[in-house]
């Protein structure tokens, strides 16, 4: 049973998304491009579906958080097989368009969803062995870091 973080219908768009991007590929391997590009953008593509699909069933915060920061750097590598394509003239940029547009909006809405969430870590104070908040005063604080010279740096 779905755990339900992400709406359907978003879910839905992330799967249409990563669906353009697999049909982009099957287009340029039928136009017998470089195999190499065609998989890393079917790859790319597709991941971005499949890793809104895991955070939507993650079992923590901090798993929920890290499926979505690998659907946003799958996003970020998509985009630059697909302008990658525009500039190798392999596809016309406006049979594209619309797809680069989905792109910067699912985008969007992952940053803003990433945004929303904190860190568990965040929630919690840091504890020590024995269970207890550990508390920041002047015996236990880190010095801080001498300034060097680029002088006395070793080159």
């Amino acid at each position: 049973m779905a755990r339900g973080r992400l709406k359907p219908e978003f879910l839905e768009r992330a799967e249409s998304f990563s669906d353009r991007c697999v049909a982009v590929a099957e287009q340029l391997a039928a136009d017998g491009r470089f195999l190499r590009i065609v998989e890393q953008l079917a790859a790319a593509g597709s991941s971005v579906g499949a890793n809104l699909a895991e955070a939507d069933e993650a079992m923590s915060t901090k798993d929920f958080r890290k499926c979505l920061a690998i659907a946003t750097k799958e996003l970020a590598e998509t985009r630059f097989w697909l302008r990658l394509c525009i500039r190798r003239k392999w596809v016309p940029e406006g049979r594209l368009s619309s797809l680069l547009e989905e792109l910067t909006e699912i985008k969007t809405i992952v940053g803003s969803i990433l945004k929303g969430t904190q860190w568990e870590s965040t929630k919690k104070p840091a504890r020590s062995f024995t269970g207890r908040p550990i508390r920041e005063t002047q015996s236990n604080a880190r010095p801080a870091m001498e300034s060097r010279r680029t002088s006395d740096l070793a080159i």
